[in-house]
């Protein structure tokens, strides 16, 4: 057996007794002495920084004292510094004023609801509770939540709304806790819990107890029973996420809460178990069903205006650009800097080009029973600088220019989509002078067209060749839907995401968006179109510029940025636009500076669009029914079409935006570049598609699409319309068209691609 030997222990680790004898050094000792002199260091810091913090001297409380100084102000951008009350366009403070009550005042369910579920030990510890904070971390290690407390007294929340910052930190902790132990040394237990009763949020605007009751339950805070406090010291924590109003979740967490408040009553003895069994069964759900509203626990949100005082430039329809606004500081900082933490906040509305909106739709649409419209226009920045969303704001708040994720609608955009299979097309290669067969119909197999159906059925082609120039121009519908099959409707899509279209996001991608289905937003488009103006840089749309705080600081905004196309490509699709101004299907938008824009038409006249820019700014314009897809076939004694409602609307925007603005001339490129790239096939031959029907001569006579998996849908052969995703059905009878309109002077279009010569343009 091989004898083992013991490795030799260093000399350093080695010590010799009294007796002589040699012991091994413990390793362990040494870290235990190297913790002991850190924790000694720590201790001393720690002491030195309390006593620091301890010679901090409390200010006073303005939001206790003076709680209009903490109205929040919405400026426009004519205002640059001290934004204010005389000079802001919107005010920003709870639903109603806040009401100091006196303790004597509260009832004394109310307190003990509140002490019960946020602090119950108030009024036994000195400002910092030990235990409170010991019980909190460890409920925080088992996970569990039904019967966790916070490890903050109401001193210490008190003192951090009103004196500190929530950024979680040691120092802000420490801070917090050495202001609540001095506070406590100043104050009384009472007169801590009345400020922190009166001050505190409790959700739709309210500040303090009596706010609160009359907003949640329409009633003064003496009649609150104990179902009702258990309710409101249920929002404390989170009020925006307690609301029952806001959906089932909230629905959910909100019960969840109240009853946890209520089990707490019982357990300091303010309840008994019967009386929590009795107020737990009254309902909260809004929609309760066979509930009458006197017996349900909470009232309908509050009708007046969250927006304050009188929106300035309300005769604009400013109101809509402030709640939109509103709604965005709100998902930024949170109903309780917005309402209560004094924000002055800078926006990029200009309100003479949102007056010139304003003026642009009523002067256009001043009829009874007229339909509405919505501008969005943005600059070179991404600033929004007008939102036309609505001429009516207290009595039809839907705003009409942002999509359903912003509380607006969502609406097909009609051939305007076109631009973004002209710029993928683009994006990919293919010159804009090159062209494909246009015929009159087109039925087209290609499986990712039919969703299942049989065949895509497209009608709208003048016959012959058509270039993809002549085919923006006239808007010409079997060209694009070759074009959406040759590239594929996926990055078609892509593009269009990637230039601005976000609410395209969440919507099954279909070849048939290329000629108007799916729902856009009219910010979207102005959005995705203002990145051909900014030569292929996508920008964000944003609001908000700047945000000033009490405390000095300041956060500032700006777009973000995406190069999706080259300036060599964006001005090609540039320069195809600008035909659709100079002699195409947008002739009426032409209002004698350089500008590209595309028109849109969808089902049964139901929308019409124009979408253009200039070097400076890009509007979008939308015109429809709020309502839904109503047919506008008599509107002034004409069919409604992108080419003349929308286009003299936007005409009218852009003459009076502009008035203050240098003309500029977009970049010019030599014919080299604009007509660079590869050469598209007349015939197609890659895909599935049967030209039925002869060729023709273009007209301005509306026609319908039939697309397969859906119904029919109506779009305008060569002359600007649109259609939207559709399976095989019969086809309608041919619209009445709008009786033609005096065209500006047509430019030269493009030259013609092989195969055939380009037609001339149609009216629109």
């Amino acid at each position: 057996m091989r004898k083992r030997t013991r490795k030799p222990v260093p000399v350093h680790n080695l010590k010799v007794t009294r007796k002589g004898k040699v012991k091994k050094r413990s390793i362990v000792w040494r870290w235990r002495r190297a913790f002991y002199v850190l924790a000694l260091a720590a201790v001393v810091g720690m002491a030195g920084l309390v006593y620091v913090l301890s010679q901090i001297e409390l200010p006073r409380d303005p939001r206790f004292e003076d709680a209009y100084k903490q109205t929040s102000f919405v400026c426009s951008s004519e205002v640059q510094v001290n934004c204010n009350a005389q000079n802001a366009m919107a005010q920003l403070h709870g639903t109603e004023d806040r009401v100091l009550v006196t303790y004597e005042q509260i009832p004394e369910v109310l307190k003990q609801a509140v002490i019960a579920t946020e602090d119950k030990d108030f009024f036994e510890h000195d400002g910092v509770d030990p235990l409170g904070i010991a019980r909190a971390a460890y409920h925080d290690i088992r996970g569990s939540s039904a019967s966790r407390q916070g490890g903050s007294t109401i001193t210490q929340q008190y003192v951090k709304k009103t004196y500190l910052t929530a950024e979680q930190t040691v120092t802000r902790k420490i801070k917090e806790a050495v202001m609540a132990v001095k506070l406590e040394q100043e104050l009384s237990k009472e007169e801590i819990l009345t400020r922190y009763l009166n001050t505190v949020y409790f959700g739709r605007g309210a500040y303090g107890v009596q706010a609160a009751s009359r907003a949640w339950f329409g009633h003064d805070v003496e009649a609150i029973d104990a179902g009702e406090a258990a309710f409101l010291a249920g929002l404390l924590r989170n009020p925006n996420g307690a609301d029952p109003y806001r959906g089932e979740k909230s629905l959910a967490e909100a019960e969840r809460r109240r009853l946890v408040s209520l089990q707490a009553m019982v357990r300091d003895g303010y309840l008994t178990e019967a009386e929590k069994a009795a107020f737990a069964a009254v309902p909260m759900d809004p929609e309760a069903p066979g509930v009458a509203p006197e017996d349900r626990l909470l009232q309908p949100p509050p009708v007046p205006s969250t927006l304050g005082e009188d929106v300035k430039g309300a005769e604009w329809g400013s109101e809509y650009f402030a709640e939109y606004v509103r709604q965005w500081l709100i998902d930024e900082f949170g109903e309780d800097a917005v309402y209560g933490g004094g924000l002055k906040v800078y926006t990029t509305l200009d309100q003479g080009m949102q007056k010139a909106a304003y003026e642009a739709v009523t002067n256009t649409l001043d009829r009874d029973g007229d339909p509405s419209a919505s501008i969005v226009a943005l600059d070179d920045q991404g600033h929004v600088k007008a939102m036309m969303a609505g001429t009516d704001f207290e009595n039809q708040e839907l705003n009409l220019a942002t999509g359903r994720e912003s509380g607006g609608s969502g609406r097909p955009p009609g051939s305007t989509f076109k631009t973004f299979a002209l710029a993928e097309a683009v994006r990919e290669g293919y010159s804009i002078r090159s062209g494909l067969q246009s015929p009159t119909n087109l039925e087209i197999s290609e499986p990712q067209c039919t969703n299942g159906g049989d065949v895509w059925k497209v009608r709208g082609g003048p016959g012959g060749a058509s270039s993809l120039v002549t085919a923006t121009k006239n808007s010409i519908n079997t060209v694009f839907a070759q074009l959406m099959v040759r590239l594929g409707p996926q990055a078609v899509a892509d593009l269009a995401m990637d230039m601005g279209v976000s609410s395209l996001a969440d919507q099954q991608v279909q070849c048939s968006w290329v000629l108007g289905s799916g729902e856009v937003s009219v910010m979207d488009m102005a959005a995705a179109y203002s990145t051909l103006a900014n030569e292929g840089v996508a920008k964000s749309p944003i609001v908000v510029t700047r945000v000033e705080f009490p405390d000095g600081s300041v956060r500032t905004y700006e777009a973000t940025e995406k190069q999706v196309l080259t300036p060599e490509q964006a001005a090609r699709v540039t320069y195809s636009l600008e035909q659709v101004i100079q002699g195409g299907t947008g002739r009426e938008a032409n209002f004698g500076r350089p500008a590209a824009g595309k028109t849109g038409t969808t089902q049964n006249n139901a929308d019409g669009w124009f979408v253009g820019y200039t070097p400076e700014l890009t509007a979008a314009v939308w015109m429809g029914f709020p309502e839904g897809q109503i047919p506008m076939r008599n509107v002034h004694g004409m069919s409604v079409q992108g080419g003349n409602f929308p286009a003299r609307i936007w005409n009218r925007f852009m003459t009076g935006a502009t008035v203050n603005l240098e003309t500029s001339e977009f970049r010019e490129w030599d014919d080299e570049v604009l007509g660079d790239g590869e050469t598209l096939d007349p015939n197609l031959g890659k895909t599935s598609v049967i030209a039925t029907g002869p060729g023709q001569t273009p007209t301005s006579q509306p026609s319908q699409t039939t697309v397969a998996g859906g119904s029919t849908t109506s779009t305008t052969s060569a002359g600007g319309g649109s259609s939207t995703t559709a399976p095989p059905a019969t086809t309608a009878p041919p619209a009445t068209t709008a009786p033609p309109t005096t065209a500006a002077p047509p430019t030269t279009a493009a030259p013609a691609a092989a195969g055939g010569a380009d037609p001339p343009a149609a009216a629109n």
